[in-house]
């Protein structure tokens, strides 16, 4: 139910123009203009928006968007305001507003990376030819009164930094590659928290990554781009420039590992030396990479313990598993995704004593679609008991009984952190089995 403040509110939205607003009421009148879809109302507000910084996720991310309301159109009637702001501070000089940071990351999903990236590069663009356009007409205005040859540059608004998430794919990739390469003369500057680059080459992520400012980006994802281990190799000594860089994502369209010939065996080795140079690496994700015994020669260079792994559908052998049960990771990793890998046969003994090492810190843990049945559970359950901050626990595309599944929730009852465990149907509820319906059919249970 709404609160009396947000009724009231919604009156004040509902008319245009708005009366004179208190200071403190601007994030909710914010937030019901953005619900009830009022873009011109929002303008309105981000013209006159009296703190430093509007952060959507706060303002909005808590809120239930109503049905079919995508709300795009308020997000760009915000790009928009900015704009119109910023043009009119560097025309009349001594105007300036107080907004200086417009903080766009972690938008709700029905507002794409893609359309996103695309809005703000376009908004970064106008900006900047407008302020090259003014400084032009202020240029010949004073050689005309003085007929000099340099004129003093008028004082330059102090603009605005855009805290956003970068997805980037190749219709968007020119107008972007333009819009950073505008840099930090520009009064509207892209800041990129994650960046994530869709079937673009080597060159082209360089490119972008060159011109992104250091101090911001956290998080790259590379999985959607077939580069290789020299692609790799190219991109990867980019990244150091990057202080805060905590999480890398890559995939097998990067990289295939198995069965190295000597030249390949070189390029995991400079792979590998290379993630040693980002110190601040502390999440590490290698969907579908053929490992097959390379994870030592991978994370061997790492000067810094993972917190996150995720090795979902790896092709992973004992040695795999032998190398991160012994090493400095072990005892540092918060969250192991080890999904779609068959641990029903060698590889359950080295999975046991890894969850050991690893019992101490442990939050989440993913073994979906790993090939067990009730007896693996049964083998592993003393050892998920030992895992006393557990808060996330997935096992589902798991062959299990009801019998099963009841031992585990009760046995696992005693650990007081675990919040969430997803589980599959129970195979005896079925006169199939489970995989006898494909893959799909096995939604998870909590």
């Amino acid at each position: 139910m709404d609160s009396l403040l947000f009724l009231c509110a919604r009156h004040v939205v509902a008319q245009r123009p708005l009366p004179s607003i208190p200071t403190h009421l601007y994030p909710v009148l914010f937030q019901v203009a953005f619900l009830d879809r009022k873009p011109l109302v929002l303008q309105d507000l981000v013209a006159t928006w009296p703190f430093p910084v509007l952060n959507f996720q706060r303002l909005v991310g808590h809120r239930e968007l109503p049905e079919n309301n995508n709300s795009i159109d308020c997000v760009l009637a915000v790009i928009q305001a900015v704009v119109t702001q910023l043009k009119r501070e560097l025309e009349e000089p001594g105007r300036h507003s107080s907004l200086r940071v417009l903080d766009m990351t972690a938008l709700p999903a029905w507002f794409t990376f893609e359309y996103n990236t695309e809005a703000l590069a376009k908004a970064c663009l106008e900006v900047s030819k407008h302020q090259q356009e003014f400084q032009r007409r202020g240029s010949k205005w004073h050689k005309g009164r003085s007929g000099g040859d340099t004129a003093a540059a008028a004082p330059q608004p102090p603009g605005v930094d855009v805290l956003t998430d970068l997805k980037v794919i190749l219709p968007s990739y020119g107008i972007l590659r333009d819009a950073l390469q505008a840099g930090a003369a520009a009064t509207l500057r892209l800041k990129c928290r994650e960046f994530l680059a869709g079937e673009l080459t080597a060159s082209e992520i360089v490119t972008l990554l060159e011109s992104l400012d250091p101090s911001c980006l956290r998080r790259v994802n590379l999985c959607y781009s077939r580069l290789g281990l020299k692609g790799l190799s190219v991109i990867l000594p980019r990244l150091s420039r990057f202080p805060e860089l905590r999480s890398l994502e890559l995939c097998y369209r990067n990289v295939n590992l198995q069965y190295p010939k000597p030249e390949k065996a070189n390029g995991i080795r400079c792979v590998a030396k290379q993630l040693g140079m980002l110190p601040g690496l502390r999440e590490l994700k290698l969907g579908s990479f053929q490992l097959s015994g390379n994870l030592c020669q991978l994370l061997c260079d790492l000067q810094a313990p993972l917190e996150s792994l995720e090795l979902a559908s790896c092709s992973l052998v004992p040695a795999d598993l032998a190398f991160l049960s012994q090493s400095f990771h072990a005892p540092a990793l918060k969250r192991l995704d080890l999904s779609g890998r068959d641990f029903s046969q060698s590889l359950f003994e080295p999975l046991q004593l890894l969850l050991v090492e690893t019992s101490a810190s442990l939050l989440y843990l993913d073994l979906s679609y790993c090939d067990m049945n009730d007896s693996h559970l049964e083998a592993l359950l003393p050892t998920l008991r030992r895992c006393s901050c557990l808060h996330y626990l997935g096992l589902y595309g798991n062959s299990l009984s009801t019998a099963a599944l009841k031992d585990l929730l009760q046995k696992t009852l005693e650990l007081p952190d675990l919040k969430l465990v997803v589980y599959p149907h129970p195979r005896d509820c079925y006169r199939l089995e489970p995989s006898d319906f494909g893959r799909g059919f096995q939604r998870g249970c909590v």
